[in-house]
């Protein structure tokens, strides 16, 4: 086959040639350079370069114009660009899921109303132009949600006490959300949608599926949450059992979205004893969700999702969870909350830094940079990890007692350095950040 990718996803997330031969197929990944710098040097594949000024359905509809070619298959394994891809599909005659289809697995608002419409609880919502035209009343009391449609890691994710209390944050343009308390506000709207705060555990279901059958399944339950974590407080997950019914639950979850093929990332929320729907993606999930699902599954989600979308048979294919049971969680601590001053080290981390449960321990060295923006990778964030226990109550204990333990070191950044240079008088002890 002949294979373009849009390539956003850095390489050593997805491992292409897990799933995908390069020596049998013709693989062009299109991406920005920073992505393509991502390509492991001695792979088989062209590599193209788009400016990453504008979408990238549109500069590869430009480049495709001035080179036209043909492919076979046209895959994205980003979230952002998964609509690029199926734009591009249609655009070119290519098989694969029609843009309405994917629309449904990125819109929240086209999402929950599927999946109410099939029968399932969704929290209660109206897109944020519908909810300021009533005057900012809901049929909801209490906690209100204010999220954009398309949105990921809880960014320009806020809660208000009340619906009248966000009606007026966002016509007062006090949010915070910069695009929405701009004078010029009105068509950022549309992107954006509030629903009421349902309490509870929340928990996300990962998996594969093809046409239309769920194939692997595993269930965790959060510790913290995307919000939190957002707001710069460590958070996790941890992998629980599931019955029968859940498993059903989450089928009828993806026939009302149309993910039929693919990876899956869906997240619920445990009221009253109830599952309520929350949002889904046709990809897999962040942080270390792929490295712990092939833990405890022996399943590579990307590299059978890759297999799925080229059309090969992957039922009776998959590997037999190991027998030993164990129970697999990730967790990450933020820094990106403390962007711009210098990172000194964790304070508190000893005691768990190499204990037995621990299987992946990445912390960023001191005097490494900060992010500036909400990431969960290992490498950027403070710290990203895998623990293991026999159950689900020993891995949240774990975790629980990790983030209590810890707090992150800073100091403020020093003054860029201009001779005649002065040495400080005395050291400046660093500040102390709690978790």
């Amino acid at each position: 086959m002949k294979i373009l990718i849009l390539h956003r996803v850095p390489y050593f997330k997805i491992e292409y040639d897990r799933g995908i031969s390069h020596d049998l197929h013709d693989v062009t990944y299109f991406g920005t350079d920073t992505a393509l710098a991502t390509l492991p040097p001695g792979l088989r594949c062209e590599r193209v370069s788009r400016p990453g000024a504008r979408p990238a359905f549109e500069e590869a509809r430009d480049w495709l114009a001035e080179r036209p070619r043909a492919f076979d298959r046209v895959i994205s394994m980003s979230e952002y660009e998964l609509l690029d891809a199926a734009r591009l599909r249609e655009h070119l005659g290519v098989p694969g899921a029609p843009v309405d289809q994917v629309a449904l697995a990125r819109d929240k608002v086209l999402m929950k109303r599927a999946v109410e419409e099939a029968g399932l609880r969704v929290p209660r919502f109206l897109p944020l132009p519908s909810f300021l035209q009533l005057g900012g009343r809901a049929p909801w009391d209490g906690r209100t949600v204010l999220k954009p449609h398309r949105g990921a890691s809880s960014e320009d994710v806020l809660v208000f006490a009340t619906p009248r209390e966000a009606a007026e944050a966002v016509t007062e343009g006090r949010t915070g959300v910069a695009r929405l308390d701009a004078p010029d506000a009105g068509r950022e709207l549309a992107d954006f949608q509030v629903e009421e705060f349902v309490s509870g555990p929340i928990r996300h279901f990962d998996g594969l599926v093809q046409d239309g059958e769920v194939l692997a399944l595993t269930a965790s339950e959060y510790l913290g949450t995307c919000l939190e974590y957002a707001q710069g407080r460590p958070m996790g997950s941890f992998q629980i059992g599931f019955s029968a019914e859940t498993r059903a639950w989450v089928s009828r979850a993806l026939a009302a979205v149309r993910i039929e093929d693919g990876t899956f990332h869906l997240e619920a929320i445990v009221h009253d004893g109830e599952l309520v729907f929350l949002e889904v993606g046709n990809r897999v999930g962040g942080a270390d969700v792929v490295a712990t699902f092939e833990l405890a599954t022996g399943v590579h989600l990307p590299s059978c999702e890759l297999r799925v979308l080229l059309g090969e048979p992957v039922a009776g294919t998959l590997p037999e969870p190991d027998a030993d049971g164990l129970r697999y969680a990730w967790f990450v601590h933020p820094g990106h909350h403390l962007a711009g001053r210098e990172y000194r080290g964790l304070e508190g981390a000893g005691a768990f830094r190499s204990g037995p449960r621990v299987v992946t321990w990445h912390e960023l060295p001191p005097g490494a940079p900060l992010p500036d923006h909400i990431t969960y990778q290992a490498g950027e964030t403070v710290l990203a990890g895998i623990v293991a226990g026999d159950t689900p109550e020993e891995t949240r204990e774990w975790m629980a007692a990790l983030f209590g333990s810890l707090s992150v070191a800073t100091r403020p950044a020093a003054a860029p350095l201009t001779p005649p240079l002065t040495p400080p008088l005395t050291p400046e002890t660093p500040e102390q950040v709690p978790a």
